[in-house]
């Protein structure tokens, strides 16, 4: 027994092992959820939901550690001395590479497994009550739920092609189980089906990609080099591969374009977008706010990681593909989602719209040393803010949840102000984000989009961006129109939680806060720009 605590021991500290605490608190909730679950009475299913939110409070800890007034605190009681952890961030400052060059521990990682975690908290929260109503309170829900954030944190963290497809298929396998999770339901199970075949065409097209970028990578001369290089899966050996090949290469550019194709599937841009109503429709809603956030997030995290290192020195090839997805995702996401009466459908494209955005701040980035800055500053503001605005929006559909009652359509918001005033007043607020409006953080985060467009000479670019914000206040005020000015009928007061009062608190707290001081916020943005290994940026 000692022997295997010495090797254990030994593991954490200099095999690499500390690297992975945070994925570790995770798996080993999950699986305690899975052996406990079925011991459990009816009446007590919340223990599975506070067991998964124990999980995710100890991996935030292991990732980002504790303030440091509270590690002196715990450094001064013997029984919690272990606590006091600074967890990754002090190593993460300078970088640090373990497992053979495969998992890669930044800033970058930091800020992205944060907002990862955070959305698992928030929607852990708003699914007690939702699950309870739809009697499919199991277990498993919740595991599945920590299962996807572990495939988002090595989608992050992953410095090896291979690392970042067992994260992105780990992800991806846990959502095709939670978004047809309500069996009885039909458009649950269409959704669900849709979502499994597409995805795994999808997944294929990425595979592929990354074989021809092995091929690549195993094309390069090791004798050049003085020191022995990593893997050929590795990203830093790929890019040395890809520079040496140029922009011209027939294969740099068959690999650029399949898994671009495959990661734009991912986060739903035009024209690989067809999934996303029928799976947003469909779904749990607290599972369709978990896709629209959390899936989106790690998969442009993904793409992000591949085209600042691997495809950085090819950036002219990608830079007006990538221009071109975003104004399709714009036009088609807006337009699209003037026509919807079901808010889920509605949100649905409204999301692709917000895929283009995103994507035009990384064209801007890709355009020179200052639009880098700006550009990649608002891209991570953006897709920070953008998560706590979504799940605001599905948080108020989840209130509205009603037994045998689906409750996702623009006639059930019909005077919600005269029945739930509180709901009604969050909606107002998130809507208004996510349509632009000062001085919320939805303004701030097109702004800086729009300002590194600008910087960066793509005034055309900019020009659009601005002008698709009109037909976005038309779809988003039918739903506040919804809300204030017409009657409620015989709809029944809406019920809240004290849960989902909290998750209420939070998620308008930083969509206004972001908005109305947006100094801390850019701050931690720009804290996740600094790629300390491997970066060939400006």
């Amino acid at each position: 027994m000692s022997h295997m605590l010495n090797a254990f021991q030994t593991f954490m500290q200099e095999g690499g092992g500390g690297l992975l605490l945070p994925e570790m608190m995770l798996v080993l909730f999950a699986l305690g959820i899975l052996f406990t679950d079925h011991l459990l009475e009816v009446r007590d299913k919340y223990f599975s939901a506070l067991m998964a939110m124990l999980g995710v409070v100890f991996s935030l800890v292991m990732l980002v550690g504790l303030p440091s007034f509270v590690i002196n605190i715990l450094q001064r009681i013997p029984l919690l001395r272990a606590f006091a952890t600074p967890g990754l961030r002090g190593i993460a400052e300078s970088g640090a590479l373990g497992f053979g060059n495969s998992l890669l521990i930044d800033p970058f990682f930091l800020f992205f497994g944060s907002i990862f975690l955070i959305a698992t908290a928030l929607v852990i929260i708003l699914s007690v009550r939702y699950l309870k109503i739809e009697d499919e309170n199991h277990g498993e829900y919740y595991a599945l739920m920590l299962f996807a954030t572990v495939g988002m944190m090595f989608m992050a963290s992953g410095y090896d092609l291979i690392v970042q497809f067992l994260g992105l298929e780990t992800m991806a396998l846990s959502f095709y189980v939670l978004a047809g999770f309500l069996r009885r339901d039909r458009r649950s199970n269409e959704g669900a089906v849709k979502y499994l075949l597409l995805g795994a065409f999808s997944s294929a097209i990425l595979a592929y990609g990354f074989s021809i970028l092995y091929g690549i990578g195993a094309t390069l001369d090791s004798n050049r080099f003085e020191v022995a290089l990593p893997p050929r899966t590795n990203l830093d050996v790929i890019q040395i591969a890809v520079d040496a090949r140029g922009h011209t290469d027939l294969l740099v550019l068959l690999a650029l374009a399949t898994v671009i194709a495959g990661l734009l599937f991912k986060v739903a841009a035009v024209p690989f977008h067809q999934w996303a109503p029928d799976v947003y429709e469909g779904a749990p809603t607290p599972i369709t706010a978990y896709i629209s956030v959390a899936s989106k997030t790690a998969s442009f995290a993904l793409l992000l990681r591949l085209l600042l290192t691997v495809f950085w020195p090819v950036r002219l090839d990608w830079e007006m593909l990538i221009a071109g997805v975003a104004i399709a995702s714009l036009t088609v996401g807006n337009l699209a989602a003037i026509t919807q009466t079901n808010i889920k459908r509605m949100l649905a494209y409204s999301s692709i719209s917000h895929v283009g955005y995103i994507l035009l701040g990384i064209v801007a980035a890709a355009s020179s040393a200052q639009g880098f800055l700006t550009g990649m500053k608002g891209v991570a503001f953006y897709l920070f803010v953008y998560g706590f605005m979504t799940i605001g929006a599905f948080a108020v559909i989840i209130v509205l949840q009603r037994q045998g009652v689906i409750s996702d359509e623009l006639d059930d918001l019909n005077g919600l102000y005269r029945r739930s005033p509180l709901s009604a007043l969050v909606l107002l607020v998130f809507m208004l984000s996510l349509a632009g409006i000062p001085p919320l953080a939805g303004f701030v985060g097109k702004y800086f989009i729009l300002q590194a467009l600008i910087e960066t000479g793509h005034t055309n670019l900019a020009l659009f961006g601005a002008l698709y914000i009109v037909p976005a206040l038309y779809y988003y005020f039918r739903i506040v129109a919804h809300a204030y000015l017409y009657e409620p009928g015989n709809a029944p007061l809406p019920i809240v939680t004290i849960g989902q009062k909290v998750a209420f608190a939070a998620l308008t707290f930083v969509t206004v806060a972001a908005g109305v001081y947006p100094e801390p916020f850019v701050r931690l943005a720009t804290y996740s720009l600094f790629f300390p290994s491997g970066f060939s940026g400006h």
